[in-house]
């Protein structure tokens, strides 16, 4: 007698999964809680008793209960990505500034014989203003006197000439700045220039990598050039 063959075609489930999507087993901490609590209130009400069911009150609390924690969990992976987005789009938006120079807070500016650039902010406006370069020394090379100035930040160039109209040597040198209005000193600082030559991104934020091989904030920059 010859042998029939069962002609009932079972698929694999390897062909099944290709054609409905292979299930992701991995869930995230907000679907692996509500699947236990779930779970247990099934448990608890299978197993309740028949005289003393549960309250509806009870079961009603457990679930806004788990609602909540659920919807915080989703709010969470939000603004994460919120985050994780807005810090995308500030690299962009700063990598626009590599190249450019700025105005930053500090105080040293330097020449290779003719001069450099550098800055001064100030807060307030100042009926007297004036610059003092100084060397490694400490001693004063050129005093530059400014007069009146406005409030907000003021960008200078230094001729790299000292107070005798001699060159100055070659390197990096500090400046002080002092205002005042009548009598009385006021609140003035001086600013560096360099270059921006890179960024990178950290816990804190954007930086701005600059020439001169400080590492600053975005909002630090006082004026681009």
């Amino acid at each position: 007698m010859a042998t029939v063959q069962n002609t009932t075609n079972t698929a694999s489930q390897a062909l099944l999964d290709s054609v409905n999507g292979s299930k992701n087993t991995t869930t995230s901490t907000a679907d692996a809680a509500q699947d236990r609590f779930m779970t247990l209130l099934v448990t608890q009400m299978k197993n309740q008793d028949p005289l003393n069911p549960m309250d509806n009150a009870q079961v009603t609390s457990q679930l806004a209960q788990l609602s909540t924690v659920t919807g915080i969990d989703k709010l969470n992976n939000t603004l994460e990505s919120l985050i994780s987005n807005v810090q995308s789009g500030q690299s962009y938006q700063a990598s626009s500034m590599i190249g450019h120079n700025v105005l930053v807070s500090g105080n040293e500016v330097s020449t290779s014989g003719t001069g450099g650039y550098f800055g001064i902010d100030l807060p307030i406006g100042a009926d007297k203003v004036s610059v003092a370069i100084k060397d490694s020394a400490g001693t004063t090379i050129r005093t530059v006197e400014l007069g009146k100035q406005d409030a907000g930040t003021l960008p200078l160039k230094w001729d790299g000439l000292t107070d005798d109209g001699s060159v100055a040597k070659s390197g990096s040198y500090k400046f002080d700045v002092t205002a005042s209005i009548a009598s009385t000193s006021v609140a003035a600082s001086g600013l560096s220039y360099a270059q921006v030559s890179s960024i990178s991104t950290s816990t804190s934020g954007i930086k701005l990598n600059l020439s001169n091989l400080a590492s600053v904030s975005t909002s630090d920059v006082k004026e681009i050039f």
